[in-house]
């Protein structure tokens, strides 16, 4: 229950799991998704993630930050609410403006306090942050801790990542030519993570081969578990019910402190620059 209202606003690259944003009112601001012909559309609003790979084949759109009107509107809509303060949780300020921008937002805001979160991080490992900060203000943790709280809990977030090709992140800018000629010809399949640093799509290990780039996801997995006495995992793809089972079932079988595991699909923004074979974890310490 949130009792000290204060609201909870995050962007669509989160992929924070449907369900917890309707329980929790959590307000979602639409990264946009434009075209070559000039159409452009809000994620998750009036394209769907189906609809965007389905156009694929006839062309990669461009995605861009919300436009800052969207979310000044998002505050001001919180405000009329009834909410006295809200948190804004937004993906890595190293591969989006929409960090910059909301802070920019938050900053004109008149008598209604506003904290902006960088999670550093993308997908449903940002989400894990957008859900903790719910948890942490509905526990009653005050409005002046949680710029801190939630720093801690962003460096404690660490998401990994394959695809089967390279070509959408290439295309994207957010690999190298180099890294997707000589992946493409020796079947080497990189699992991405996000800097701790800076937030930017970097390689944690190379695999060979599909299944082995998700049996690394896994071990880092893994590997970053044992450093908590406890964790909340995550798993995420696009349509792949029976792999995000055997996904989850590999997690719990490698790491015995997880509390639970949540499930999340990919937004439509996330897409363009992966493509629809994405298949990633992710893992919060507690």
């Amino acid at each position: 229950m949130n009792d000290q209202r204060i609201a909870v606003i995050t962007d669509s690259g989160t992929d924070t799991p449907a369900d917890f944003v309707a329980a929790h009112d959590v307000r979602v601001v639409p990264l946009r998704i434009s075209y070559a012909d000039g159409s452009s559309y809000e994620s998750g609003v009036d394209i769907t993630p189906c609809e965007l790979v389905g156009r694929l084949d006839e062309e990669i759109p461009k995605t861009s930050l919300p436009s800052p009107e969207r979310i000044r509107a998002a505050f001001e809509q919180a405000r009329a609410d009834g909410y006295v303060a809200a948190v804004f949780v937004t993906i890595s300020s190293g591969l989006s403006a929409t960090y910059e921008t909301v802070r920019l937002m938050a900053e004109e805001l008149e008598d209604f306090p506003a904290l902006v979160v960088d999670t550093k991080s993308i997908g449903v490992a940002a989400g894990l942050v957008v859900m903790e900060a719910v948890h942490k203000i509905e526990t009653g943790v005050p409005f002046g801790l949680l710029d801190r709280e939630l720093r801690a809990t962003s460096e404690r977030t660490h998401v990994f990542f394959s695809v089967q090709t390279l070509e959408f992140l290439r295309k994207g800018g957010r690999i190298s030519e180099a890294i997707y000629r000589i992946g493409s010809v020796l079947n080497i399949k990189p699992v991405m993570t996000c800097s701790e640093k800076d937030g930017h799509y970097v390689i944690a290990k190379k695999a060979r081969g599909w299944q082995s780039a998700l049996d690394t996801e896994v071990r880092l997995a893994e590997e970053q578990a044992r450093r908590w006495p406890h964790v909340r995992l995550a798993v995420c793809c696009f349509e792949n019910e029976e792999l995000a089972d055997r996904l989850e079932a590999a997690l719990l079988r490698q790491i015995d402190n997880a509390i639970e595991v949540v499930r999340a699909g990919v937004s439509s923004d996330l897409l363009v620059h992966t493509g629809p074979s994405l298949v990633g974890v992710a893992v919060l310490g507690l």
